[in-house]
């Protein structure tokens, strides 16, 4: 997969140059320079501070590891910090994507290849009618694509959550630890797809120069989707707060049926122990030594035992 382009005149003229070769084309006013660095090398990061003249402290987030998604304004440059999200056995995974926006250059910085651009490069070839807005155009399809990952995350973790509700009435639900996972990775996905909301809104703000006319629209269905994404996992955060409450009180009703059946079981039992335990003493009783003694106690037993098997199965006990 390439990681440079070249675009002159809102049209692509290059691709898959050396990086080397950046600084060369940027000379030319109106080109428009796209180039990836994953895990840059002393080299390019000298790049990005000599040929761009990039603010040190940009520089020094971009090689900085957790950054909240945010969007920094410098005088000659913009620097945001957005995360690309996995979502796979109930766990998130995240890719840390910096990027520098210049007047005719936009600079993705990787922390790894866990993230591939195939999707953001297919984004540009599928619309090279509006390459001519120039670097808005390329940040559009790269927060398109990011926030296209966060809906899909979402809309999976929303389905193993509904999924995992419906188990809750199984006979062995064992969803304890499953919804503990689905809440971390809620929490994981919270975290890096809400503060895209203020990326988008502090983008869309006139000052920044950075979305002409023709792209506006498609920033403003990029930030309803982060809207969309935002209203979800609020939802789905409720879902899963229940989620462990509600198991609660399943296993609550569960084990008071459970309670009742061993009672009136207990119940039974209780009557032939009764019973025989009384005949059993070393005294004379009524039927002593006569066989109508042995079936008085005999149909004792069995006919005390079904009344209160009747009973207590009319009242649902057993």
């Amino acid at each position: 997969m390439g990681r440079t382009r070249l675009y002159r005149n809102g049209e692509l003229v290059d691709s898959d140059f050396p990086v080397a070769d950046v600084a060369q084309h940027l000379q030319d006013e109106s080109a428009i320079v796209w180039f990836d660095l994953c895990a840059p090398s002393e080299e390019e990061t000298a790049l990005l501070r000599d040929e761009l003249g990039l603010h040190e402290l940009a520089i020094e987030d971009a090689f900085s590891e957790r950054q909240r998604p945010k969007v920094d304004r410098y005088p000659t440059h913009l620097f945001l910090s957005v995360y690309a999200v996995q979502y796979a056995d109930h766990e998130i995974k995240t890719c840390e994507i910096d990027v520098f926006v210049a007047r005719n250059a936009l600079v993705t910085v990787r922390e790894s290849e866990e993230y591939d651009l195939a999707g953001v490069q297919r984004r540009w070839d599928s619309a090279p009618t509006l390459a001519s807005s120039g670097i808005g155009f390329l940040l559009h399809g790269l927060l398109d694509d990011v926030v296209d990952g966060h809906y899909a995350a979402a809309q999976q973790l929303d389905d193993d959550i509904e999924t995992l509700e419906d188990r809750i009435y199984d006979e062995k639900p064992h969803v304890g630890r499953k919804a503990l996972q689905l809440r971390r990775a809620l929490v994981q996905l919270r975290r890096v797809a809400l503060p895209m909301r203020e990326v988008l809104g502090s983008l869309l703000h006139r000052e920044h120069e950075l979305v002409d006319d023709a792209m506006m629209p498609y920033y403003l269905d990029v930030k309803d989707h982060t809207l969309f994404i935002a209203e979800l996992t609020e939802s789905m955060r409720e879902l899963v707060t229940n989620l462990r409450e509600a198991e609660v009180a399943v296993q609550g009703n569960r084990l008071n049926s459970i309670m009742k059946k061993v009672t009136s079981w207990a119940a039974i039992i209780a009557v032939p122990t009764a019973i025989s335990g009384y005949y059993g003493m070393n005294v004379p009783y009524p039927g002593f030594e006569q066989k109508w003694g042995f079936w008085v106690s005999t149909l004792g037993i069995f006919g005390l035992s079904y009344f209160l098997y009747v009973m207590f199965k009319r009242r649902d006990w057993l």
